[in-house]
């Protein structure tokens, strides 16, 4: 069917029964609903030909296209068995801006923020904002409609949309504006497909009986979230032509989910940047009730936006690393908060606006504590707010929250009637449930907790959504406000909008698209609401014996069945954080971490019933992970995929064997302590690029990649041998891990480290142990570690305490302590390896405390001006801070510490050595990491704790990297 479209195909189409194709297929059966089909094929264009080549296949062959942006949707527009076609790799251009009419023209693929960040040099930006901004792509956002945090002042993407330029069923091109009277004729008269569709959408809205059954199904006008079914309220009021309104047809093709056309281009109107300051009063409450009470008073006051965060989902905060960072401004235990934001001109204004309010609120008797948070504060106590969804997934059990009434708005003076009638209507049922987002627009995402895994919690599912539609309809609200109908709330409409409005959607979707090219089965001629989805009813979860400790997770499915599908893993670059590294470079969904957890969930629940992932196909997606444990933090539900993907290897190596490559790997050890035997014979191979580039070929390394030297000594034998090192007494002692990549590549480093700590007064000592495990770890081979990890515990455990802790230099070495040893000892070990976790530090960290407790004095450092760019290790950035680091360099009196706003550098162990691997390695480094280190000139020092960092910046850029203590050591006077 579609080799003959390949032959002109300029992008990527899997379509066939291959390992990567099912692969690939597999990870685009889901999107951030309950909702799970296969597709048929998936495209990713590179053209709008490609585009229109896969519409008139589509069209010859009855094949529904479902078009694709982020993939964030919650009612499962982009799931379904017709031809997937994303947009999010190739249709990124920002391609025309016009700074004095304030708009720009953007291809679909463009992020929301990464937009935002191109326009703000401009004094501009694109209103709405979701919670998702930092992956929304504008396709998406028109599809649904969205609107975001901000949509009190800065509205819907409706609002903000002025034209789209669109592919239409037959493959023609049309563009959808603003139309006068005049205009409107002439579009009306063409004799094109274009034309037809004008002529007849007119028709269909000015028709009387019509207008009529449109003014009396609809929600009612202060209902301002309004997206169920097509926004033909919107158009009946544009055809009046009242007060010099004028007709567009964009304003319908917002919020239809792709079903009546293919937006390839979109004019976006621009509004000016908000004033400088900005803050929020963080309002506490005892009551949901309350919550929603102080809302209206908040609205009085003019903020810029009210949202709602529910004690649900702060209980979640405090066990996500990142999230536990952000709950700093919660006072003891409230029901809920209410964040009421003010934007004004200068900060005594903010002050005067949050002060009225609070008292307002006070002379209500509303709340109980209202904390001012200004800047990164604000910021913080936002991302506690948008990491909502992915916390709520933190929940054990089969119990989960479901997206199924998270969408329903009403006037939001109706809020506290209507969400006091919803909390009956779950309480009638038993049901658990969680509350958050938009009070001040009407609309709170309400999380029923419902098991889809059971045949009696698939009725649940249905009847809650009957009832709440019923009650919705009562206040006059809408269905869906900002998230959809799709395939979730489709079959309610007609309940919802009466009987005559539903036969006008079908109608227009009949106008638009007779053959069903575009997205069938979603607004209209849905399937029920409770078929496809995720899982199969009452199937017992296939229980798998894992080496790694997957208890306190629940299981390795369960791990896996947190990912919420909310694609915090496809932010790029320009937003920041590490996660996910594979996915910044590639921009390929297959490359991120949803993608990796829904294959693994699929792998993981394989039955005869249904077509899932196969060992091969996992192994496939799985690949491009650097095992960087981004994941593990940045991910709101904690979706640790190294530790998933470790053990998968595991035990796909113990059905077909290690190969060669990562026996070598991870025999690095033993391979290194052979060649330190002659480390001349070691060097001349791997400093001469002729026998380097022979060698590297051989094991499967990229010939370009250089290999770390070995010096003349071991940093263990230098140690030993050096009597004025180790006859050192003093009070002051510290164990040092001598892990394997410092004793045999690093030793320099080393030395300095303890030379530094002796000069500052400190015995160091190297306790006996043996090697981290960390490169069995990253290549699979877990049983391996897990006999190291034993070993190192038992070595320890009676030498580590809390006034002689154990600290590290290489930072992936030293954190298998703190991390990967507690889930690989068994459990007469665990409690001895919590005490060792506990005592275990990064250098930096531990250098930080005691500077922090007045035993290291700058004093002692040089006085020299000197600025320091700081790159963090992955593993760092995920399990501890950076911090510490910028803290501890920043030591010495004029030592200036900047942190270089990279993710992952794109080494991570052997990962960027490997052949296949070696050019996206590359690519990782050049996002942020290597830019900015050649723009530094000479003297400004390049830092990075991480030994995969410092090669990776010297292959990158040709400079020298530091490590922390190295820094130090030199700086000492």
């Amino acid at each position: 069917m579609f080799e003959s479209l390949q032959r002109d195909f300029e992008g990527e189409l899997y379509f066939r029964n291959t390992v990567v194709d099912d692969a690939i297929r597999t990870v685009y059966a889901t999107d951030a609903s309950v909702y799970q089909e296969k597709p048929i094929a998936v495209a990713l264009p590179k053209s709008v030909n490609d585009i229109r080549g896969l519409i008139n296949l589509a069209s010859t062959r009855q094949l529904t296209i479902i078009p694709r942006a982020a993939g964030t949707s919650l009612a499962g527009q982009v799931v379904g068995k017709g031809l997937v076609v994303d947009i999010s790799k190739n249709f990124t251009g920002i391609l025309e801006i016009n700074r004095e009419e304030k708009w720009v023209r953007v291809q679909p693929g463009v992020i929301r923020d990464d937009l935002n960040a191109y326009l703000k040099p401009y004094g501009l930006m694109f209103g709405p904002e979701t919670s998702t901004s930092s992956r929304a792509m504008i396709g998406g956002m028109i599809g649904n409609n969205s609107c975001g945090l901000h949509s009190i002042i800065w509205g819907t993407t409706r609002d903000n949309l002025l034209e789209v330029k669109a592919l239409l069923s037959d493959g023609s091109e049309a563009v959808f504006g603003a139309l006068t009277t005049e205009e409107l004729d002439k579009k009306c008269g063409l004799q094109n497909t274009e034309g037809r569709i004008y002529r007849e959408i007119l028709a269909l809205v000015t028709d009387a009986e019509n207008r009529e059954a449109i003014r009396e199904g609809f929600p009612k006008k202060s209902v301002t979230r309004r997206n169920t079914g097509y926004a033909l309220d919107v158009l009946e009021e544009m055809a009046a032509f009242e007060d010099d309104r004028l007709f567009n047809l964009s304003s319908l093709i917002a919020g239809s989910e792709g079903t009546l056309c293919f937006v390839t281009e979109a004019k976006l109107k621009l509004i000016d940047l908000p004033p400088a300051v900005a803050g929020m009063v963080a309002v506490h409450t005892s009551t949901l009730h309350e919550a929603l009470l102080a809302n209206l008073i908040a609205l009085k006051h003019g903020c810029s936006a009210s949202e709602l965060v529910d004690d649900f989902i702060m209980e979640f905060t405090k066990t996500n690393i990142e999230q536990s960072k952000n709950r700093f401004f919660i006072e003891g235990g409230p029901k809920a908060i209410l964040m009421v934001e003010f934007f004004t001109d200068t900060p005594a204004d903010l002050q005067d606006k949050a002060e009225k309010l609070i008292a307002a609120l006070k002379e209500n008797n509303l709340g109980y504590a209202y904390p001012i948070l200004l800047g990164d504060d604000a910021r913080k106590a936002w991302d506690v707010r948008k990491g909502g969804l992915g916390l709520l997934r933190n929940l054990p059990g089969d119990t989960q929250p479901v997206n199924l009434i998270e969408d329903c708005a009403v006037a939001v003076e109706d809020l506290p009637a209507y969400i006091d009638e919803l909390e009956a209507l779950l309480k009638k049922h038993e049901v658990q449930y969680s509350m958050y987002a938009h009070a001040g627009a009407g609309e709170l995402h309400v999380e029923p907790m419902v098991n889809l895994k059971s045949t009696e919690g698939r009725a649940l599912f249905r009847t809650i959504l009957a009832e709440t539609a019923a009650l919705v309809k009562k206040y006059g609200g809408s269905l869906s406000g900002e998230h959809g109908d799709g395939r979730l709330r489709g079959e309610f409409i007609p309940f919802m909008m009466g009987d005559k409005n539903y036969a006008l959607f079908k109608e227009v979707k009949q106008i638009f698209d007779p053959a069903g090219v575009f997205n069938k089965g979603k607004i209209v001629d849905t399937p029920p609401m409770n078929e496809f989805l995720r899982y199969e009813a009452d199937k017992p979860a296939p229980q798998q014996k894992t080496v790694y400790d997957f208890s306190r997770q629940e299981s390795m499915l369960r791990l896996a069945e947190k990912c919420s599908g909310s694609g915090d893993c496809r932010k790029t670059e320009i937003t920041g954080g590490t996660m996910c590294p594979s996915y910044m470079a590639t921009r390929s969904e297959r490359d991120t971490t949803r993608a990796r957890a829904n294959i693994l969930r699929q792998y993981l629940t394989a039955s005869e019933e249904r077509e899932v992932a196969g060992e091969e196909e996992t192994k496939e997606i799985l690949d491009l992970c650097l095992s960087c444990k981004a994941c593990k933090s940045e991910c709101p539900s904690s979706v640790d995929i190294a530790k998933m993907k470790g053990e998968f290897l595991q035990q796909y190596y113990d059905k077909n064997g290690v190969p060669f490559r990562a026996r070598l790997i991870g025999n690095f050890t033993r391979q290194m302590r052979l060649a330190s035997v002659a480390p001349w014979a070691y060097n001349f191979i791997f400093k001469t690029e002729f026998t380097r580039r022979i060698a590297n070929r051989l094991v499967g390394f990229h010939s370009d990649r250089s290999m770390p030297l070995l010096p003349g000594q071991t940093l263990r034998s230098w140690f030993k041998h050096n009597k004025e090192v180790n006859g050192f007494r003093s009070d002051k002692k510290v164990l040092l891990f001598c892990d394997e990549f410092t004793d045999f590549n690093d030793v320099e480093v080393g030395k300095k480290l303890i030379l530094l700590l002796q000069k500052l007064g400190y015995q160091v000592l190297i306790p006996n142990h043996v090697e981290s495990g960390r490169t069995y770890l990253s290549k699979g081979m877990i049983r391996e570690a897990q006999k190291i990890a034993i070993q190192n515990v038992n070595l320890l455990k009676d030498v580590v305490t809390h006034e002689i802790p154990i600290i590290g230099i290489e930072p992936s070495a030293i954190l298998t302590l703190k991390d990967e040893y507690l889930e690989l000892v068994p459990e007469n070990l665990r409690e001895a390896a919590q005490k060792i976790a506990a005592n275990t530090y990064i250098f930096d960290e531990w250098f930080a405390l005691e500077i922090d407790r007045g035993n290291i004095s700058k004093e002692l450092f040089t006085t020299e001006k000197r600025l320091i760019k700081l790159h963090g290790h992955c593993h760092q950035k995920a399990l501890s801070s950076l911090t510490p680091s910028k803290k501890s360099l920043s030591l010495p009196i004029n030592y200036e510490v900047h942190l270089i706003p990279s993710g992952c550098c794109g080494m991570a162990g052997s990962f960027g050595y490997e052949a296949e691997h070696y050019e996206v390695s590359m690519q990782i480094g050049e996002l942020v990491l290597f830019p900015t280190v050649r723009k530094q000139p000479e003297e400004v020092i390049i830092a990075a704790p991480g030994t995969s960092c410092r090669h990776q910046i010297k292959d990158g850029t040709g400079r020298i990297a530091k490590h922390p203590a190295e820094i130090l050591y030199e700086a000492l006077l």
